[in-house]
C-alpha cells in the first residue's frame, strides 16, 4: 500500500489543528464521506503534545465549502474556519516526503533512504527506501505497524523459522505492496521468498526497482495484480505470513481469498485502517477462522495482527 493510504500524487492537502476528540471526529467523517481511492485521511498527537492534527490527502483539487461543512459538522464552525488546504505537485510531495526523515528501526529493520545510508548500524538490515510515486518509506504508522508485526512473529517462531526453510512454497504473500519495503523485510530478515503485488502500475515499478536497488530479485517476485488469482500468487502458496497494508473495503473483501492462500498457523497482518474501521475488519476475518491477537495503534492508525489457528 502507498504510505498511510495515501493517493499516487495528490494535489491537494488540508490540515487542522484540534484538540484530541475533535481531531479524530473529522478524520472519521471525512474517511466515510470521501471515496477512500482518492482521498486519505489520518489524525495523530503532534510530538510535543501540544494537541492533535488532521492530516488530508486529496488525489483531485476538492470543493473546499463542501470539505469545510463536514468539518463544522464534526468540530464546529472554529475548525472549519481554520482549516487549511495547500496545493502539492509530485515534485513538493516526494520532496516533504524525505524532508527531515530519519531512519526507521525496528528490531533489526531499519528502513532509511539514500541521505541516511551512511547512518545505518553494521548489525542492522538496512532496506534503502526512496519516496517515489508510490508511498512506503517506513515513516507511517501503517507502515511501521506491519513491520513490528512482521518482527514479533519472526523473533516468536524459531521452530517455525527453519521448517519455513525448508517448504517449497514463498514464506509471505504482500498485498498492496506500494515500495515493496513490508516484502523486502521479510525477504531480506528471513531469507526466503515472498510475493507482493499492486494494483498500480507505478508502485509495481517502484517495488520492483527497490527490488533490485536491495539486491533481492531471488527473493522477491513483484506482480501486477488486482486480487489474488494470479497464477504467481496461487502457486507461492499456501504461505505463512500475509501483509495487506491497503484499505478498509478491499481487506474486507479479500478476506476469503486471503484465508485460502493460508498455512495452518499463518500470521495475517493487516492495516491501513482507521481506528472506526478495525472492528468490521476483524470480523470478517473472524468470519473467514482466524483470531485477533493483536490490534496496535499507531499515528492513529490501526495494525490487526491474527492468526488462522492449527499447524503447531
Amino acid at each position: 500500500m502507498r504510505e498511510g493510504l495515501q493517493p499516487v500524487s495528490p494535489s491537494t492537502i488540508a490540515r487542522l489543528l484540534a484538540r484530541e476528540g475533535d481531531a479524530r471526529r473529522v478524520a472519521d467523517l471525512i474517511g466515510e464521506s470521501f471515496d477512500e481511492a482518492e482521498t486519505a485521511v489520518a489524525a495523530f498527537e503532534l510530538p510535543d503534545e501540544s494537541g492533535w492534527t488532521v492530516e488530508i490527502y486529496f488525489a483531485n483539487p476538492p470543493i473546499e465549502a463542501a470539505v469545510r461543512d463536514l468539518v463544522a459538522h464534526a468540530a464546529g464552525n472554529e475548525a472549519a474556519a481554520a482549516l487549511q488546504f495547500e496545493a502539492l505537485s509530485p515534485k513538493d510531495w516526494v520532496a516533504a516526503s524525505l524532508d527531515g526523515l530519519k531512519p526507521v528501526r525496528v528490531g533489526r529493520i531499519v528502513v532509511h533512504g539514500a541521505h541516511d545510508r551512511a547512518r545505518v548500524p553494521a548489525n542492522a538490515l538496512g532496506i534503502e527506501i526512496e519516496a517515489a510515486l508510490a508511498f512506503g518509506t517506513g515513516h507511517h504508522g501503517t507502515t511501521r505497524g506491519c513491520l513490528t508485526g512482521f518482527d514479533g512473529w519472526w523473533k516468536a517462531r524459531p521452530a517455525r523459522r527453519a521448517s519455513v526453510a525448508r517448504r517449497r512454497a514463498a514464506l509471505a504473500l504482500d498485498v498492496g505492496t506500494g515500495t515493496g519495503v513490508l516484502a523486502l523485510a521479510a525477504a531480506r530478515t528471513a531469507q526466503q521468498r515472498v510475493i507482493a503485488t499492486d494494483i498500480d502500475h507505478d508502485a509495481v515499478t517502484t517495488a520492483r526497482a527497490n527490488v533490485r536497488f536491495n539486491k533481492a530479485g531471488a527473493l522477491v517476485k513483484v506482480v501486477h495484480a488486482g486480487g489474488l488469482d494470479r497464477a504467481e500468487v496461487m502457486a507461492g502458496g499456501p504461505y505463512q505470513l500475509v501483509f495487506a497494508n491497503i484499505l478498509m473495503r478491499p481487506l474486507i473483501g479479500l478476506a476469503p481469498a486471503i484465508r485460502r492462500q493460508l498455512a495452518p498457523g499463518a500470521r495475517v497482518i493487516l492495516s491501513g485502517l482507521l481506528p472506526a474501521h478495525a472492528r468490521a475488519v476483524v470480523a470478517a476475518y473472524r468470519g473467514q477462522g482466524l483470531r485477533l491477537l493483536r490490534r496496535r495503534t499507531l499515528e492513529g492508525w490501526v495494525t490487526l495482527d491474527m492468526e488462522l489457528p492449527g499447524g503447531r
